[in-house]
C-alpha cells in the first residue's frame, strides 16, 4: 500500500517520501540573494527527512517580488549562494526544489511584519508594478502599469533566465508559481485580467501566458527534470477563476508536460469568502487528479501526521506540501 512514507519517481526524480516543504516567503533577503537563514532554514528541513524541500518563491525580475526581502534568480551573482543550499539539501538526501515567481500586481509590498500588503512609496524604494490590466489588488491603491505585448514576452524570457540559472545552482525540480493573485494567476482570473487582446477574453486568451511559460520552460529544463505548477483551483469568487477552468487548464498544461499541479486556492480578491479548515483545498487535488490522470500535490492546514497520511491512501494526492 502506498502512504505518506512511501518513495515516489518523477521522472529522474525519486523522493524517499511524499513530504514536501512547501515555498515559505522568508522576507529576509537583500537584493535577492540567499544567505546563511536561507541555508539553515532549509536545510534543517532535509535533515528532518522531508522528501523534497522548495525554496520560497523565488523572484524572476526584480520587479517581480512581493517584497524587497524576497529571494531573486534574475543575474547570475544570485546562482552561488543557492547552489550552496541545493547542494546540501540533496547531501542530506532530500531533492531541492526552486519555486519561480512574478509577483505581479502583488509586487512592491512592505513585508508582513510592517503591514501586510501595503504598497512601498516609490520615493522609499517601491517600484512600478505590472499587470494584465490596469487593476489594483486594493481598491484604493494605485493602478499597477499594464503589461503591452513587448513587455508580456520579456516576462516569458524572464522565467526562461531565471530557469537557467536554477539548473545551474543544481536545483532538480522547478515550480512555476500561477497561483495567490501572482503575475501569472492574475492572467487566468477575469477577476483581474480584463485585456482585449489575445491575452485576454476567452480561457483560451487568459491561459497563453501560462502556457507560454511552460512551453518553452520544457524546452530548456532536462527531460530527465519533474515541472510542477502551483495553481489556486478557484478564487472562491463569483464570476472569477474556478474548479472547472482549472481541470481544463491543467489538461493543457499535462499535454505540455508538466507532472504535477501543487493545488492551492484564492489569493485574487483581498474579500474573497473562503471557508478554511483542515485540508479545505485537498478536494481540489482529489479532483484534478481524477479529471485530469496527473499527479497532484495537497496544500493548506495539513497539520497532522494521519491527516497527510490519509492524503496519499485516499489517492487525493501524490504528494503533501507542508510549511
Amino acid at each position: 500500500e502506498i502512504d505518506l512514507l512511501s518513495p515516489l519517481t518523477i521522472r529522474g526524480s525519486t523522493l524517499r517520501n511524499r513530504i514536501v516543504v512547501s515555498p515559505m516567503c522568508q522576507y529576509c533577503a537583500k537584493d535577492g540573494f540567499a544567505d546563511d537563514w536561507h541555508l539553515v532554514h532549509l536545510g534543517s528541513r532535509a535533515v528532518g527527512g522531508a522528501g523534497l524541500v522548495f525554496t520560497e518563491a523565488t523572484a524572476v525580475t526584480a520587479q517581480g517580488r512581493i517584497s524587497p526581502g524576497d529571494l531573486g534568480l534574475w543575474k547570475d551573482e544570485h546562482i552561488e549562494p543557492l547552489s550552496k543550499i541545493a547542494a546540501f539539501i540533496h547531501r542530506m538526501g532530500s531533492v531541492a526544489g526552486i519555486q519561480l515567481a512574478h509577483a505581479g500586481r502583488k509586487g512592491s509590498c512592505l513585508t508582513p511584519w510592517e503591514t501586510r500588503g501595503k504598497l512601498i512609496d516609490k520615493a522609499k524604494g517601491g517600484w512600478t508594478i505590472v499587470a494584465p490590466s490596469p487593476i489594483p489588488f486594493f481598491p484604493n491603491d494605485p493602478a499597477p502599469q499594464e503589461l503591452t505585448i513587448d513587455g508580456i514576452k520579456q516576462v516569458v524570457a524572464d522565467f526562461i533566465s531565471a530557469a537557467k540559472r536554477a539548473l545551474k545552482a543544481g536545483f532538480q525540480v522547478i515550480e512555476v508559481h500561477a497561483a495567490h493573485g501572482y503575475l501569472l494567476h492574475s492572467f487566468l482570473s477575469p477577476l483581474s485580467n480584463q485585456r482585449k487582446d489575445q491575452y485576454g477574453g476567452s480561457l483560451e486568451n487568459r491561459m497563453r501566458l501560462l502556457l507560454e511559460v511552460v512551453v518553452e520552460l520544457r524546452k530548456i529544463v532536462p527531460e530527465k527534470m519533474p515541472l510542477f505548477v502551483r495553481i489556486s483551483a478557484t478564487d472562491w469568487v463569483d464570476c472569477g477563476w474556478d474548479i472547472e477552468q482549472s481541470v481544463k487548464l491543467v489538461d493543457a498544461l499535462k499535454g505540455l508536460g508538466v507532472d504535477l499541479i501543487d493545488v492551492s486556492s484564492g489569493g485574487m480578491a483581498p474579500h474573497a469568502d473562503i471557508p478554511v479548515g483542515p485540508g479545505y483545498q485537498v478536494p481540489f487535488a482529489r479532483r484534478i487528479r481524477h479529471d485530469c490522470s496527473i499527479m497532484t500535490g495537497a496544500v493548506g492546514l495539513i497539520t497532522e501526521p494521519h491527516q497527510a497520511n490519509d492524503v496519499i491512501i485516499s489517492g487525493a494526492a501524490d504528494l503533501v506540501f507542508m510549511a
